[in-house]
């Protein structure tokens, strides 16, 4: 700043007398004083002396002060950006203590010009600062706009069948209006109890309205306890501010909130009221705050200044809807009393029906090697098919006394191996062909070997019950012992000592080489091959043996008959130590036979010959001519006996046995024998087959058999030899066999691929979860279509063995949900993550689920089956348990009666808390292990807990870290984090009351505590 002061000069002139006053000492202190006051003119008095020493410590002493700070104020206001900062500093508390009008005034053009140009520059800016005020209006109008149709759709299908449904239906056509409004009108009964008025600023109650013979506690407490609600859900939620609880409901009770500007509006509802009552309670908290918004805005507890209030919330108190009585129903009841009684009668009938039925299915389910894989009843008949070996009981068999018709019953059973302990067993002997030192039986589910055996056979039990399927019983063949090679040939000489023909005269054991001499009988069986099945090697048995001949019976019975050569009339055999000849004979071979028994050794077997017949020469042609007679493609026509000489004529065919050597054995003379056989071609299949055989050729796929009489062809053959065969069928004779080649398959190229499409298409549509909707053969390609479960098996993997070629074949499939219980247990063991102490398997075409599980698992189990009812699919819950907890109980206590306890104000718990975290720990985790083993899941919920010392938000965000710093302290000794859940409680879950008056809080309420949930 620059003055317009022209310099200052002193005049030299005298003072005057007639004052007496100094006129220069005046000028002096004037110019002091002005160069004081403007330090910043300090040029316009140069060359003017100084005052007085005295007057510029006068100068510091009086105005000192006031001169700096002038000085800083015009510096200030020298400065744009300095003096812009010092008014910012306190405008905005002279905005405050400005006039709200006068501050209206001067500030209205200068926002409305400023709002107008930033809508106008982005219009985005008002939609977003209106957003959160419109949008929570509109979702709650759309929400009961929702609720109120929902109310009525409900109401409406309740009562859309009864006998009042009927007669609303009438009340709407007869008044014009919509069946669902009649239906809210008589259905929907409910009071309005109370009404009360609750100040949202400070949660004071301003007016309360009761209905009549309505009871309730201390209005101004129920005020607090609903405002106390509203702020623990927003404190804890984070919700708006001008955002709350809608709906509580409690048993009839409903409590119906609408939060206006100043004031909330609750109404206790008793029944069941329309969703149209919320626009009626809105309704009258509008009106209350447009009469009386000042005195809502400042009310501090005073009602007076609210006078109109209580009339308007009587409106609210006296809404009501009470449902009229009607009378009962008679002819309803009778209608439908009938109609229980015909449906009565018929379910019994079906039940009865369905119960034998299920009787005899029991009976097969109990049988072992049958599993039941399908049954159903369809228009009266009984269909079941599944699985069964073929040494398991015959399901015909058990149909007796089940009361079931065997007639309409259709089974279709596909045969299998059963891993039962019996059928195992059963088939384990026949391929083992165990010793007879070795026994095999059943102990316990298990097949047990005990006994003696050799080690070829150990090793191959040892394989048979390596190669038993995963699941089957286990083959325990600890109990057979293995014999030593001493052993072996102990148990050889003990079997040569048995044989009958053989006697043991002396045997030794010497450098690993065995020796053995003795007496044998030539008909004896031979040593050596007795040596088989001992496990003794053969090169280390050196034998010396005499032959000698036994009286044992049966070897006197070999030589008799090798001396004797007895006629097939005649049988040789051993009865009682005695050789006993039975049957008819010659004379000459009566008196050898004779002779032979008086030639027998003293002391051997006795030759009884009583038994013998002697025949005459006529009776033994007669038995000749009948064995003529009754072989085929032979027919006596005539035969006699003349001067001792024997005649017969007849025909035979080529084929037959030739007659001659049916005289041996007969003891006819062939010399006396003169017969006389013309050829001819016989009917009987076995020669038909011989001739069509010769002629045809049969391919070595073609198999030629006698079925019955009929002669049948069977396998693979071209076209031309069936074409050939055809031929030879038409020509046999009328009278002879049937030739039946329709078995026979044609093998030619587009034949065989037509066959091997045909049989490929087959194990498709037997494939679970596949169904062939389409297939066909165009120009050498195949086309099929259908639909396929994602866990069927894959129906190019089908192709293999099929010899159909993979690239000829054009398939589209559409994946679907299959309901066979197998594809539905899979995905069920996915979906619910069964514990292993849950077993899921198909019984009778129901998935059952036997066990036990936790709660938890249970109901989402429940869910399940909920789901799959409706699909036709039965989930069996009946044979699951909930899971008992009783080992995990006592470590359980102990866990949740452990707290970590927290200093004033601290998060982090004090050192005198690490044992306990350390315990606390260990306990975690051996029972989250111990969870485990049991198949059910823990979880730890850890919650804060803080004393009332503070605001309540600053309380339940401590509560919460406290929480947090434990899980981080567990995790850090090694607890699993996903196991540990955490919450905060503040001070709304104290361990004990405290004084509201306590400035410090109580320290037992500082605190995390455990709550164990199993899952």
């Amino acid at each position: 700043m620059t003055s317009s002061v022209e310099p200052i000069s002193l005049s030299q002139r005298q003072a005057s007398n007639d004052t007496g006053i100094d006129r220069e000492a005046l000028a002096r202190l004037l110019v002091e004083i002005a160069r004081n006051v403007d330090p910043d003119n300090h040029a316009l008095y140069e060359g003017v002396p100084a005052a007085d020493h005295r007057l510029e410590m006068l100068r510091q002493l009086l105005v000192g002060g006031e001169i700096s700070e002038l000085s800083r104020v015009t510096h200030l206001l020298d400065e744009p950006e300095q003096l812009a900062t010092a008014v910012g500093n306190v405008l905005p508390e002279a905005t405050a203590r400005a006039s709200h009008a006068q501050l209206g005034e001067a500030l209205a053009p200068a926002v409305e010009r400023a709002a107008q140009r930033s809508i106008q520059k982005n219009p985005n800016t008002l939609t977003d600062i209106l957003y959160p005020v419109f949008l929570p209006a509109i979702r709650k109008s759309i929400g009961e706009k929702i609720d109120q149709t929902f109310q009525s759709l409900n109401e409406s299908l309740r009562h859309i069948f009864t006998w009042h449904g009927l007669k609303w239906r009438f009340e709407a056509w007869r008044t014009g209006t919509s069946f669902s409004a009649v239906v809210l009108k008589h259905s929907l009964v409910y009071r309005v109890e109370h009404v009360f008025l609750i100040s949202r600023a400070s949660g004071l109650l301003i007016a309360h309205v009761t209905s009549q013979d309505a009871t309730s506690e201390d209005p101004q407490l129920i005020s607090s306890m609903l405002s106390a609600i509203q702020d623990f859900v927003k404190d804890s939620f984070k919700e708006k501010e001008n955002s709350g609880l809608d709906t509580i409901r409690f048993g009839e009770l409903r409590l119906w909130s609408e939060v206006g500007q100043f004031a909330t509006l609750v109404a206790v509802i008793r029944g069941n009221p329309p969703e149209e009552l919320h626009e009626v309670i809105r309704d009258v908290l509008l009106r209350i705050h447009q009469e009386s918004s000042r005195a809502l805005e400042r009310f501090d507890g005073d009602s007076s200044q609210l006078p109109g209030v209580e009339t308007q919330l009587q409106t609210c108190v006296e809404l009501q809807h009470r449902d009229s009585k009607e009378g009962f129903p008679w002819l309803v009841l009778t209608a439908v009393l009938l109609v229980l009684i015909v449906a009565g009668g018929w379910s019994f009938l079906s039940w009865q029906s369905a119960h034998r039925w299920q009787t005899y299915l029991s009976r097969l389910a109990a049988q072992p090697g049958i599993v039941i894989s399908d049954q159903e009843i369809r228009g009266g008949d009984f269909y079941v098919a599944g699985l069964r070996d073929p040494l398991a009981a015959d399901p015909r068999s058990l149909l007796p006394g089940t009361e079931v018709d065997p007639a309409r019953v259709h089974s279709n059973w596909q045969f299998y191996q059963s891993l039962e302990p019996q059928f195992v067993l059963k088939r384990l002997s026949a391929s083992l062909a165990p010793p007879d030192s070795v026994r095999l039986s059943v102990v316990d589910g298990r097949i047990v070997a005990e006994g003696d055996a050799t080690t070829t056979w150990i090793d191959r039990a040892r394989a048979a019950a390596q190669q038993l399927s995963a699941g089957g019983p286990v083959f325990d063949i600890s109990g057979v012992r293995d014999v030593s090679a001493e052993e072996r040939w102990q148990a050889y000489v003990s079997q040569l000592e048995t044989q009958p023909g053989i006697i043991v005269a002396d045997h030794n054991v010497r450098d690993g080489q065995f020796y053995i001499t003795g007496l044998r009988d030539p008909l004896a069986a031979d040593p050596r091959s007795l040596l088989a099945g001992t496990q003794v090697d053969p090169a280390r048995v050196h034998a010396s043996w005499q032959f000698y001949q036994s009286l044992e019976p049966q070897f006197v019975l070999k030589r008799l008959t090798a001396s004797l050569a007895p006629p097939d009339s005649v049988r040789l055999s051993v009865v009682n130590d005695r050789i006993v000849a039975a049957g008819v004979a010659t004379t000459a071979w009566i008196n050898r036979a004779r002779a032979a028994a008086q030639q027998l050794s003293a002391g051997g077997p006795v030759f009884d010959i009583s038994g013998v017949r002697d025949v005459s020469p006529e009776e033994r042609w007669q038995a000749y001519v009948s064995r003529l007679e009754a072989q085929p493609g032979i027919v006596v026509a005539q035969q006699n006996v003349r001067d001792g000489q024997f005649y017969i004529a007849g025909l035979r065919d080529p084929l037959a046995v030739d007659p001659q050597s049916l005289l041996s054995g007969t003891q006819v003379d062939p010399a006396r024998v003169h017969a006389s056989w013309q050829f001819y071609q016989s009917l009987e299949p076995q020669f038909v087959l011989k001739r069509l055989t010769a002629s045809l050729y049969p391919m070595d796929k073609v198999r030629l058999s006698i079925v019955k009489g009929r002669i049948v062809a069977e396998g693979e053959a071209p076209d031309t030899w069936i074409d050939r065969a055809r031929v030879a069928a038409r020509q046999l004779s009328e009278g002879g066999p049937e030739f039946d080649i329709s078995k026979v398959r044609d093998v030619s190229p587009d034949a065989r691929a037509a066959e091997h499409w045909q049989y490929y298409v087959s194990r498709l549509e037997a494939e679970p979860g596949i169904i062939v909707a389409q297939q066909s053969a165009r120009g050498g390609d195949f086309y099929i279509s259908g639909l396929r479960d994602p866990l069927a098996v894959d129906p190019k993997a089908l192709l293999s063995g099929t010899q159909v070629d993979p690239a000829r074949v054009h398939s589209q499939w559409q994946f679907y949900q299959s309901l066979d219980p197998k594809f539905v247990v899979k995905r069920l063991t996915a979906s619910l993550s069964p514990p292993k102490s849950v077993r899921l398997s198909i019984v009778q075409g129901r998935i059952v689920v036997v066990g036990e599980a936790p709660a938890g698992w249970i109901s989402r189990a429940r869910a399940a089956a909920d789901q799959l009812s409706a699909d036709g699919v039965v989930l069996d819950l009946s044979q699951l348990s909930e899971l008992n907890l009783a080992e995990l109980n006592q470590l359980r206590e102990a866990i949740q009666t452990t707290d970590i306890f927290f200093s004033s104000g601290r998060v982090v718990p004090g050192p005198e808390q690490t044992p306990v975290l350390d315990r606390l720990a260990d306990q975690l985790k051996e029972f989250a292990e111990n969870a485990h083993k049991a198949g059910v899941t823990a979880r730890f919920m850890l919650t804060g807990h803080s004393d009332t010392t503070g605001r309540e938000t600053a309380n339940a965000s401590i509560s919460a870290a406290r929480a947090e710093t434990v899980r981080a302290l567990l995790n850090k000794r090694g607890v699993t984090p996903e196991l540990l859940q955490v919450r905060g409680a503040g001070t709304f879950e104290p361990a004990v009351p405290e004084n509201e008056n306590s400035r410090t809080g109580n320290s037992t309420n500082r605190r995390v505590s455990v709550t164990v949930n199993l899952e």
